[in-house]
């Protein structure tokens, strides 16, 4: 009872503070529980007129109501016949004739900026616009003209105080309250439409609204952002200082590049609208034409565009613009001092064109890589049908049949500093062209992109002095991602050569391996040895800090492994976050269920103050955006769990579905969810884990998942034989080897109908199985 009334007051963010006895006969009857309230000087008295002791404590409210003036900043102001008008003027242009425009990239995108900058001051001038104490986005102009009329007639009635001015006024305050929350249900209901695909975007937006808090650019100043420049500048050159040049491809298993890509193919201006229509609309505070409006007046802008890229891709360079990052700090978390630099992200903002000419890159880059299977398999991180709920069930499903076969296992986290940032760029040019086989005028192109960067730091409308970025991948680009797991290539051959289990996931390593005694031990350490030694030289700085061990197995064996660790034993943890998951030693995932649920209740509170002003339909969008998501999240873990710990996610869902419906708490949860056709938790687990094993049986997941299931080999001849059964490896343990993906998997997928199983693709698929295990959650609807 103590335990599960703990995880109810966990699953809603409340701090129990008594510690002491409340009663005379020594029992813990009153409670203090609290949220978003800081409680201090608690104190229990004694007991004077009853039985139960008096508990004073002081409580310290914040002020809401606070409010910061933020600066003012020059703006364009756009609207739908600006990109016509811009459209319009740019056909006039030197850029209408191509045989007039230089051939050298740099001078081409000069004069592309000049143009479009003497259109965009024509038809949207810079304002300077003041800023507002509050803001009310959702206040258009007919409500605003509303309410300029319901204050006239307010105070009108207040001074002839007659009944006839009474009557208007009470009319026109009436209708405004009716034109408020139009125009409020109208701006929300905007906002869900066009981030309905980007929850973490859509969140952001919809908190800072219902939450606004001290905005970071009150504070800015030229000196400010000198500040940051020089923080972050200092903090790479720190860990870079640690280690010694020295040659970084003297790496075993490095056999050099059997195939060869010389050079890249110019783009079509068709392969270019495609590519542009798929970007997100971002931008940089340098670029000269909005991303948004390039996106709107491609038929005219492209053709310029194509120009630019195509002349980068031939001579092999890439123009100075284009490698100049924005860079605005970001405060980690909105609870972290906001005066402490080291409590910022540093985010990086590239120019729109740029990235249209990484992502042709790419285009062009990745089909290579994936016919000639250069990258790492064991890689999840930035790759097409991988993700982390992939990395961890092949992890988990490794170390639930370990415990299964009765053995321990070992698991061990590595996390690297600042990885991306220290990456040194001859070190990554050699691999690209010994490893991956890039030569001639490609290689030439991806020097020119690596090398001679600058970044700046803004703040509101002030800026830093320029500094050289001298080492890393861009950070906020396309290719650096990519160009971080090539750089990382020979790490999986060092690891393979202490035959110990591993996966990775960008620049988070994971090892692991089955502990049978003291001596199985010495070729994890002698692998961390030689990864230790491969990071310094190619600069790259283990973070001890967040270095987590975790040993898996019988509490007795596990006391005895760890005092067998060596240098590990002091970061041995008793539960680690893995890629967003938190595992725990006995792989229950008891903490992980609990963190879900309560983020869960914590953005319930957040939707229910907008509620009054969403459509039914919208207030659906954003709790699938906000509860299904979290409920969803790696649920593939979640199969073979007890049912008491899958009542916790169901209980989210339950306060979801009332939230949505407006169903009383005591009324049954059954039938709304129903009538919402919501699969309960449980039968979502399903879905995730049989939509996955259909994905693996047709080339559509990764192949180390692939590999985890084997279709039934029957002795013989069987009725059963055209049921496209799969081998269900046997296992001993039910909280254990039964969980494990490669047996619950094919259990699962064996109890499907043919149909099912059979579907022609994924959205068929889907829609079948939903419509299965609807029908085997609500057998009465």
């Amino acid at each position: 009872m103590v335990s599960e009334f703990c995880h109810v007051l966990d699953s809603f963010s409340l701090l129990q503070h008594i510690d002491k006895a409340t009663h005379v006969l020594g029992h813990s009857l009153d409670l203090i529980l609290s949220y978003g309230i800081f409680i201090d000087k608690l104190n229990i008295e004694d007991a004077s007129f009853s039985d139960h002791m008096p508990i004073v404590f002081d409580i310290t409210l914040s002020n809401p109501m606070c409010t910061v003036k933020t600066p003012g900043r020059f703006s364009r102001y756009i609207n739908s016949h600006t990109a016509i008008q811009f459209s319009e003027m740019l056909k006039k242009t030197a850029f209408s004739t191509a045989d007039r425009l230089p051939s050298n990239p740099d001078e081409l995108i000069s004069l592309f900026h000049s143009s479009c900058s003497d259109i965009l001051n024509s038809v949207a001038p810079l304002k300077y616009r003041r800023p507002k104490l509050t803001s009310q986005q959702w206040l258009d102009e007919p409500t605003r003209s509303f309410r300029q009329a319901c204050r006239k007639a307010e105070r009108r009635w207040k001074k002839d105080h007659l009944t006839v001015s009474f009557d208007i006024f009470k009319n026109a305050l009436l209708t405004y309250q009716a034109a408020a929350k139009k125009a409020r249900t109208k701006h929300f209901s905007d906002i869900i439409n066009k981030n309905s695909h980007r929850p973490q975007i859509l969140f952001g937006t919809i908190n800072s609204i219902i939450n606004p808090h001290v905005s970071p650019d009150a504070d800015a100043s030229t000196d400010i952002c000198e500040k940051f420049l020089k923080f972050f500048t200092e903090k790479i050159e720190n860990i870079r200082s640690q280690f010694n040049p020295s040659p970084s491809d003297i790496t075993p298993g490095c056999s050099g590049a059997t195939v060869i890509f010389n050079t890249f193919k110019q783009v079509s201006l068709e392969e270019l609208r495609e590519i542009v229509s798929h970007m997100k609309p971002t931008s940089s505070p340098h670029d000269v034409v909005p991303s948004h409006i390039i996106k709107d007046t491609f038929d005219t802008v492209g053709p310029s565009i194509q120009n630019i890229i195509n002349s980068c891709l031939v001579s092999g360079t890439v123009p100075s613009c284009f490698k100049h990052a924005v860079v605005q700090p970001l405060l980690k978390k909105h609870n972290l001092d906001a005066k402490c630099l080291k409590n910022y992200r540093p985010i990086s903002k590239l120019p729109f064109i740029s990235k249209v000419m990484e992502k042709v890159v790419l285009s062009q880059l990745q089909p290579f890589l994936d016919l000639n299977e250069i990258s790492e398999p064991l890689q999840s991180g930035f790759k097409t049908l991988h993700s982390t709920e992939t990395a961890l069930l092949k992890v988990t499903n490794d170390l639930l049949l370990t415990l299964d076969s009765g053995e321990n296992a070992i698991l061990v986290l590595l996390d690297l500093s600042a990885a991306f940032d220290t990456v040194d760029h001859n070190t990554l040019l050699t691999r690209l062209e010994q490893w991956v086989g890039i030569k001639g005028t490609a290689l030439d192109w991806f020097s020119s992109y690596l090398k001679h960067r600058t970044f700046s730091v803004s703040i509101s409308q002030f800026f830093s002095s320029t500094a050289p970025v001298s080492y890393g991948v861009p950070q906020g680009s396309i290719l650096g991602p990519v160009l971080f797991g090539l750089y990382m290539l020979p790490l999986g051959n060092i690891i393979r050569k202490h035959n110990i289990s591993f996966h990775l996931y960008a620049d988070d390593s994971q090892l692991y391996l089955p502990l049978k005694s003291k001596d199985s031990l010495q070729p994890l350490l002698d692998c961390l040895d030689d990864i230790k030694g491969w990071m310094a030289t190619n600069f790259l700085q283990l973070n001890s800090n967040k270095t987590e061990v975790m040993i898996f197995g019988p509490p007795k064996s596990k006391h005895t492994l760890v005092s067998n660790l060596d240098n590990l034993e002091p970061f041995v943890k008793s539960h680690a976050r893995n890629l967003g998951v938190i595992l725990d030693s006995e792989l229950c995932l008891d903490k992980q269920i609990c963190a879900a649920v309560k983020n869960c209740f914590y953005q319930l509170r957040v939707i229910a103050k907008i509620k009054p002003f969403l459509s039914p339909k919208d207030l659906e969008k954003i709790i699938h955006a906000f509860i299904t998501s979290r409920l969803d999240y790696c649920n593939s873990l979640y199969i073979g769990l007890p049912q008491s710990l899958l009542n916790r996610l169901q209980m989210a869902q339950n306060a979801a579905a009332r939230l949505l419906t407006g169903t009383k708490k005591h009324d049954h949860i059954t039938p709304v969810l129903a009538s919402l056709h919501w699969l309960p938790v449980n039968f979502r687990i399903q879905f995730k884990v049989l939509l996955i094993v259909f994905k693996a049986l047709n080339g559509q997941a990764p192949s180390y998942i692939s590999d985890l299931i084997h279709p039934h080999q029957a002795p013989r001849s069987l009725r059963s034989s055209g049921n496209a059964l799969l081998h269900v490896p046997r296992s001993r343990l039910k909280r254990k080897g039964d969980r494990a993906f490669a047996v619950a998997a094919p259990r699962l997928w064996n109890q499907l109908p043919l149909d099912i199983k059979k579907a022609p693709s994924i959205l068929v698929f889907k829609s079948r199985l939903k419509t299965h295990l609807f029908t085997l959650s609500f057998p009465a609807s």
